[in-house]
C-alpha cells in the first residue's frame, strides 16, 4: 500500500493547484490498487493563493467598494471564513499595480488606502486573524495610506494632514494614533512576505521596486529619501528601528508599515500555507510527496513552493511534475528529487503544452504509477 501525497503550486497560465491535484489522483488510481492518496495544494502567497486558501479555510468571497491607488472607487474581494473568523487579503486587490495604466504609473501619487478599507471591514465582519499578500503593489508608501483607513492620522510640519501616499513621506512630522480603534491590537497579523529587502537604501523599497512602479531616477531618490524621514520619525516617536526589519521594504515599505501599525509577523507565503494545511502533519508516513510547477529553474528553491514542500521532506521520495525543467541531473540530486518529468516531452511546443496540459500531465502520472506498480 502506498500512501501518496499530491502538493503542487500551480501551472501559471495552464492548470490551478487544484486541478493538478485532481487529475494526478485520477491517473494514479487507474494503475494503483492499493494507495492512500491525500491532495495538499500549495502556494507562496501570491497568484493562486486565494484558491488554495479556500480549500482548506472554505468560507466567503465578500466583495467590498474600497479606494484603488489613485483613490477612485472599485470593488474588490476578500475571503472570509466565518468558521475560523480568518480573512486572506490580497494587497493587489485593492492596491495594485494591475489596476493601473502604464501611463498612470506613479509611486509618488498612490496610496494603500483601499487596502486598509478591506483590513477594516474584515474586522467588521468578525475576523480575528488575517492573512495579508502583499506582493504586486502599485506603491510605496510605507502603509500610511492602509493606516490612515485604520484611524491613523499624518501630519505634517504645519499640523497640515496628509493623505498617505508616497510624496507624503518626505512631509510627515508626526502621526497621532488617537482614533486608532483599541480593538486592532487584539487582531493577529501574518504578512506573506519573501523579500528581505531594508526599508530604505540601495537595496531598499524605492530603489528596487519604485522603477517597476513607474518611479524614473529623480523620483527614486525622492522615494529613498521619504522612506529614510518617515523611518527617522517612527524612530523618534515610538523608538522602534523599522530599517532592521528584514523585509521592511516589501510593497513599497508596506512590509514595515504592517509590522509598525499592525503588529504584524512577516512570513514567507510557503510556510504560512503550510501551516494552515497542517501540512507536516499531514505528511507523515508518506512513501511519496509530488509536486510540480510550471517552470523548475534555480528560482524554484528560493523560497517557491516545491523549496517548502523539500524542506518538510523527512523519509518521503519527491517526484516532480513539472512543464518544463532548467535542472541538470546534478541540480536534482542535490536539492532531493527523486523522480522528475516534464510535459514538454509529450509536446509539440510551448502553446501545445500550456493548452493541452491537462491531458500531458495525467500522461506524465499514469507514466509514474505504472514504475511504482512495477
Amino acid at each position: 500500500m502506498y500512501k501518496i501525497i499530491i502538493a503542487p503550486d500551480k501551472f501559471k497560465g495552464a492548470l490551478s493547484g487544484l486541478q493538478f491535484c485532481d487529475i494526478v489522483e485520477e491517473a494514479l488510481k487507474k494503475h494503483l490498487d492499493s494507495v492512500e492518496i491525500k491532495k495538499l495544494p500549495l502556494a507562496d502567497g501570491g497568484d493562486g493563493t486565494v484558491e488554495v486558501l479556500e480549500y482548506y479555510m472554505g468560507g466567503e468571497r465578500v466583495e467590498v467598494e474600497v479606494h484603488d491607488p489613485l483613490a477612485r472607487m472599485i470593488k474588490a474581494s476578500y475571503l472570509y471564513s466565518p468558521k475560523k473568523r480568518m480573512a486572506f487579503i490580497e494587497m493587489a486587490d485593492a492596491s495594485g499595480i494591475r489596476l493601473l495604466k502604464n501611463e498612470e504609473l506613479n509611486p509618488l501619487k498612490t496610496s494603500t488606502f483601499g487596502t486598509g478599507e478591506l483590513i477594516k471591514h474584515a474586522i467588521e465582519k468578525g475576523a480575528q486573524h488575517i492573512i495579508l499578500g502583499i506582493g504586486g503593489s502599485a506603491t510605496n508608501d510605507a502603509g500610511m495610506g492602509m493606516a490612515r483607513a485604520l484611524g491613523y492620522r499624518f501630519y505634517d510640519l504645519n499640523h497640515e494632514e496628509l493623505l498617505g501616499k508616497g510624496e507624503d513621506l518626505n512631509r510627515l512630522m508626526h502621526i497621532d494614533t488617537t482614533s486608532v480603534s483599541p480593538t486592532l491590537k487584539d487582531i493577529k497579523f501574518h504578512v506573506a512576505c519573501d523579500v528581505d529587502n531594508p526599508l530604505f537604501g540601495e537595496n531598499g523599497a524605492a530603489h528596487i521596486y519604485a522603477p517597476q512602479k513607474g518611479a524614473h531616477a529623480p523620483m527614486v531618490a525622492t522615494l529613498d529619501g521619504g522612506l529614510q524621514n518617515f523611518s527617522n520619525i517612527i524612530n523618534n516617536q515610538f523608538n522602534f528601528d523599522l530599517q532592521n526589519i528584514a523585509g521592511a521594504g516589501a510593497a513599497g515599505g508596506l512590509g514595515a508599515g504592517t509590522v509598525l501599525f499592525l503588529d504584524a509577523e512577516l512570513k514567507s507565503g510557503i510556510a504560512l500555507i503550510k501551516e494552515i494545511a497542517h501540512f507536516d502533519e499531514q505528511i507523515k508516513g508518506a512513501d511519496w510527496m509530488i509536486s510540480g510547477e510550471g517552470r523548475l529553474d534555480e528560482q524554484t528553491f528560493s523560497g517557491k513552493v516545491i523549496k517548502g514542500v523539500m524542506d518538510s521532506k523527512t523519509n518521503q521520495k519527491l517526484a516532480v511534475f513539472c512543464g518544463f525543467s532548467e535542472l541538470d541531473e546534478q541540480d536534482l540530486a542535490k536539492y532531493g528529487v527523486d523522480y522528475l518529468a516534464e510535459v514538454k516531452a509529450y509536446a509539440k511546443n510551448i502553446d501545445d503544452s500550456i493548452k493541452n496540459s491537462s491531458n500531458y500531465l495525467a500522461r506524465v502520472a499514469e507514466e509514474f504509477a505504472l514504475k511504482l506498480k512495477a
